[in-house]
């Protein structure tokens, strides 16, 4: 299998067959556009799990993902997709980079999701982008950045009566989409779904549950990932 790809928590490979890729889940982590990085031991082996349930569970919802099968505790076989370069971000709760930007308090829940897109660039900080920017820059069309916000909207409904399950509120999250190569094209989801990319907390303690324990040093990452994975897992068996 020939490298194809690697970023900052993937790794993608070619197969025997062109239209499957395996994707390897790294144990690096990183923060504040790679600017502080650690590694985690298992790390890459509870976000295969916690992605590997979360897709299987978005499935049996409608949602359709790259998502192929397992072949070990870090590596998934998936389709080969043209990966969109408009990453699609979910906010159900002000956190992060929002209250920062926004001067709103942490916590602060809003009355409807917000649906923000921003460039998926790490040499430019993946800033935020609206709808005329993808279509100026050869992104997206109007029409499929239209199908990115309803499709995010569907994964976000689902994602919070399902963490709502696991005993989580789901504050925000980042999912990125890719078109596949067959006649009739259709964008699915891609990528990942865990700790790294969604901002999980604790319903009953507030407790963080997700990289945010990385980013703000408050120890125990990979404590909270382990126990989030316990919770998707008891949901979902």
């Amino acid at each position: 299998m020939e490298p194809l790809y690697e970023g900052k928590a993937k790794r993608l490979f070619t197969t025997d067959d062109p239209n499957v890729l395996r994707m390897e889940y790294k144990d690096e982590a990183t923060a504040f556009n790679a600017e502080k990085k650690a590694e985690f031991e298992n790390k890459g082996r509870l976000n295969t799990a916690i992605t590997l349930a979360m897709y299987r569970m978005l499935e049996t919802k409608g949602v359709e993902t790259h998502l192929l099968d397992q072949i070990d505790e870090i590596n998934l076989l998936v389709k080969n997709v043209d990966i969109l370069m408009v990453e699609v971000i979910v906010r159900n709760i002000a956190a992060g980079s929002f209250s920062k930007r926004m001067g709103v308090e942490e916590g602060t829940v809003f009355n409807s999701p917000i649906v923000e897109f921003s460039y998926k660039s790490d040499e430019l900080g993946d800033p935020l982008i609206n709808d005329d920017y993808a279509r100026e820059m050869g992104l997206a069309t109007p029409d499929e950045c239209a199908e990115l916000k309803k499709k995010a909207l569907i994964v976000n409904d689902v994602m919070i009566d399902f963490f709502k399950r696991c005993g989580l509120k789901l504050v925000d999250f980042k999912i990125e989409f890719g078109r596949t190569k067959d006649a009739d094209a259709k964008i699915v989801l891609a990528d990942e779904i865990s700790p790294d990319t969604c901002r999980l907390w604790d319903i009953e303690t507030g407790k963080k549950m997700d990289k945010d324990r990385f980013r703000q040093d408050l120890g125990g990452v990979m404590g909270a990932y382990e126990e989030v994975l316990k919770r998707v897992e008891s949901a979902t068996s």
